[in-house]
């Protein structure tokens, strides 16, 4: 039998609790900014684009794909895999990648969000479309 990996239970906040009950229900959420129209993450009430604070929760299709990535062969926990995904709305993501094959990842590669549950809200990673 193996057992699941245990993920630590993210620190929230009052400006990132939407984002974290959101994660409860499925859906991974963004920021877009009115002002200018920019999408961004990780969400924050102020656009890193335009400073303005005109900026509203959208749900992302939570999909994207490769932009970089790095395998950790040598870790206490065993291998792992982190990178950048360009989501479908613009935005980058900086991940890890689960529930696959990490040798057989590659740049451009379509990849979409899974929930991992914690103690707390679950977290966004990515896994292979």
């Amino acid at each position: 039998m193996v057992d699941e990996k245990k993920y630590p239970a993210p620190v929230t906040n009052p400006e990132t609790a939407a984002f974290w009950d959101a994660a409860k229900q499925g859906k991974f959420m963004i920021k877009r900014c009115t002002a200018c129209g920019e999408a961004h993450y990780f969400p924050r009430s102020i656009c890193p684009f335009c400073y303005s604070d005109k900026t509203v929760w959208e749900e992302a299709s939570g999909e994207g794909t490769i932009y970089t990535w790095s395998l950790m062969r040598k870790s206490p926990t065993g291998p792992y895999a982190i990178g950048y995904v360009t989501l479908k709305e613009g935005p980058s993501v900086q991940t890890n990648f689960v529930d696959c094959d990490l040798e057989k990842l590659k740049i451009g590669q379509k990849v979409k969000v899974v929930f991992k549950p914690t103690d707390g809200a679950p977290l966004p990673f990515f896994t292979p479309a």
